[in-house]
C-alpha cells in the first residue's frame, strides 16, 4: 500500500510517501509544500492545495494520513494551523483518497515506541524504519513518521477485518 503522510502548516506543509508491505516499509519520497507570506490567507490555501496536487499525482499514493492539531495558546496560530490542515485533508479527499487522522501522540508511539518522544527521536526512528532515506527537513521527517503510524494501523485493521487474527488471543499471547 503507498501512503502519503502530512504535517500540515501554513508556512509548510512537510509531506512524505512510503509503501508497506507486510511489516515492510520503503520510502519513496518527501518534501515540503510552501506557501508564500506575502500573500493573503486566501491565496497561500490554494499555493497548499496545488503543491499538494502535484504530490498526489506525481505519487499516486492509495490512502493519506494527516496530522491531527492540538491546540496553541495562541489563537491565531491556532487558526491558521487549522485552515492549512482544511487544506491537508480536504485535497487528498477530492482526489478520491480515504483520509486518516492521528494526534501527534499516537504517531510519535507508532514510531518511536513512547507518546512523548522528541523530534530528533522521531527523525532518528523515521531514519531507522526507512533506511537510506534522505528527509529533506523536520516537517517532512513528521509527515513520513505520520505515514509510517498509519501504514502500521491500516496493516493491523486488514488482519482484523480479514479475520486472521483474534485480538483477544493475539494479546494473551496465544495463536489462533
Amino acid at each position: 500500500m503507498r501512503v502519503i503522510g502530512l504535517d500540515p502548516g501554513l508556512r509548510r506543509t512537510g509531506w512524505g510517501v512510503i509503501e508497506s508491505e507486510g511489516a515492510r516499509l520503503r520510502h519513496v519520497a518527501n518534501g515540503v509544500v510552501e506557501s508564500d507570506e506575502r500573500l493573503d490567507l486566501a491565496r497561500r490555501l490554494v499555493q497548499l492545495d496545488e503543491g499538494l496536487l502535484a504530490v498526489l499525482e506525481a505519487y499516486r499514493p492509495e490512502a493519506a494520513a494527516v496530522e491531527a492539531s492540538l491546540v496553541n495558546k495562541n489563537a491565531g496560530s491556532t487558526l491558521k494551523l487549522g485552515v492549512a490542515r482544511g487544506v491537508a485533508l480536504l485535497t487528498p479527499a477530492k482526489y478520491g483518497l480515504p483520509v486518516a487522522e492521528y494526534l501527534p501522540m499516537i504517531v510519535k508511539k507508532a514510531v518511536v515506541g513512547t507518546g512523548h518522544a522528541g523530534k530528533e527521536q522521531v527523525q532518528i526512528m523515521v531514519r531507522h524504519l526507512l533506511p537510506g532515506c534522505a528527509i529533506a527537513n523536520a516537517d517532512a521527517a513528521d509527515a513520513l513518521a505520520v505515514a509510517i503510524c498509519h501504514s502500521h494501523h491500516a496493516a493491523t485493521g486488514r488482519r482484523w477485518a480479514a479475520g486472521s487474527e483474534d485480538p483477544l488471543r493475539a494479546a494473551r499471547g496465544g495463536g489462533r
